[in-house]
């Protein structure tokens, strides 16, 4: 049997609402910290195995969507360092080791998350729907719709392929004014932020682009004020083909890196962005 780490947290949490859950589920205290694990067997989470069930999408969804349900109960009663999806040890001693040797930063990582929250924001663009916005509200592009309608043929040609090229610009800077703005924007209300890897759609289910996708550590008593900033900049540019997407809290992944060797998948890394 391995042990299977879900989070540790310096409060001794109650399991009873997480046990409907995972009905074993358990903890293992050392150094004032207390982590909450379960038992595998080791065929399910060997090299091979492991690899045919991540291409198995249903598999991953399940126990994907287990641990997270876990360490979101955990959340409501202490804050939490969460572990990776699939995160294993080989046994109690080794888990309890990895505790004795990365105590203190455990602890300093938890006092640093007391009172915060992650929230992660995700902002989409209709490209076609600003590009349209674009050519209404510049002066521009007014300017060179005139000359290519006074223009003989050759050169309205020469004419519309500059005027695509210029909308090509105008879009691409527009677009990083978007991103670095909201960014910086909504990082007046949090402690830390982070930017994320841009996702395509085949992964968002959108017909609309990504061109944002941030996680913030918010202190719990800016949360309200945070996301009525996302409101507003939703508002502002849902007439103008971007669309903000808040959602949270979620377990702090983005601004802790779990000191563990896993036989799982690799930690997530933390950027400061103070």
């Amino acid at each position: 049997m391995l042990i299977y780490v879900y989070c540790i947290t310096k409060i001794e949490p109650n399991l009873n609402g997480s046990k409907e859950l995972v009905p074993g589920l358990y903890l293992i205290s050392e150094q004032g910290l207390y982590a909450v694990v379960s038992e595998e067997t080791e065929g399910e989470f060997d090299r091979e195995n492991l690899e045919r069930n991540l291409s198995n999408l249903e598999w991953i969804k399940q126990r994907a969507v287990l641990h997270e349900k876990v360490i979101e109960q955990i959340m409501e009663q202490a804050g939490v360092i969460p572990f990776k999806f699939g995160t294993l040890f080989n046994n109690e001693q080794n888990l309890k080791a990895m505790l004795v040797e990365h105590g203190d930063e455990f602890k300093s990582d938890l006092d640093q998350l007391a009172d915060k929250e992650e929230w992660g924001v995700k902002v989409y663009c209709d490209k076609e729907k600003l590009k349209h916005n674009l050519n209404i509200e510049s002066e521009e592009f007014k300017n060179i719709d005139e000359e290519i309608s006074a223009a003989s043929p050759g050169k309205a040609f020469i004419l519309k392929k500059k005027r695509e090229e210029l909308l090509d610009v105008v879009l691409s800077k527009t677009l990083d004014t978007y991103v670095q703005g909201s960014f910086n924007q909504l990082s007046r209300y949090c402690r830390e932020g982070r930017l994320n890897r841009i996702l395509q759609r085949e992964a968002t289910g959108r017909d609309e682009d990504m061109i944002l996708n941030a996680a913030y550590l918010v202190a719990k008593d800016k949360v309200a004020q945070f996301n009525q900033e996302a409101d507003r900049l939703n508002s502002e540019g849902k007439g103008k083909g971007v669309s903000f997407e808040a959602s949270g809290p979620w377990p702090p992944y983005n601004f802790c890196l779990p000191r563990a060797e896993s036989r799982g998948l690799p930690a997530n890394k933390k950027i400061n962005n103070e």
